[in-house]
């Protein structure tokens, strides 16, 4: 069996203040909106292009950070669920691809559409100079 391919494709963040977030990776880094959740004067989530999730929480104070979770794109989706639950992790309400691992550490698995896009990505050396 061949080891499944995968890369992170996003990591989603609980912020008190979600409109400085978005000014901020906007203006620093470039990072514009891929996808809003409500309405950019009102967003309850918010994610870049870049691979910024942003999850609106005024009150969040929780003592383990504000890393909501991470979003893995999956070559094959089925492959690596099935080779992750032979590790103890168990499933999370929001769907058989939101997995809970034994430390805590939540993960979202999302199938790649189309499944080649994860080599294209893996391909990309992010330190090889231009």
């Amino acid at each position: 069996m061949s080891t499944p391919k995968a890369y992170l494709e996003h990591v989603a963040i609980w912020v008190k203040d979600i409109h400085w977030h978005i000014r901020f990776f906007e203006d620093v880094l470039g990072m514009t909106m891929r996808e809003i959740d409500g309405t950019r004067e009102a967003p309850r989530q918010y994610w870049t292009f870049g691979g910024m999730q942003f999850i609106h929480d005024p009150q969040y104070e929780a003592p383990e950070g504000r890393l909501a979770h991470l979003g893995v794109m999956c070559e094959d989706l089925e492959a690596a669920l099935s080779a992750a639950h032979r590790y103890g992790v168990s499933e999370l309400p929001q769907g058989r691809n939101w997995l809970r691992l034994p430390d805590g550490l939540a993960i979202e698995f999302i199938q790649a559409r189309p499944a080649a896009c994860v080599a294209r990505a893996l391909a990309i050396d992010p330190r090889a100079e231009a």
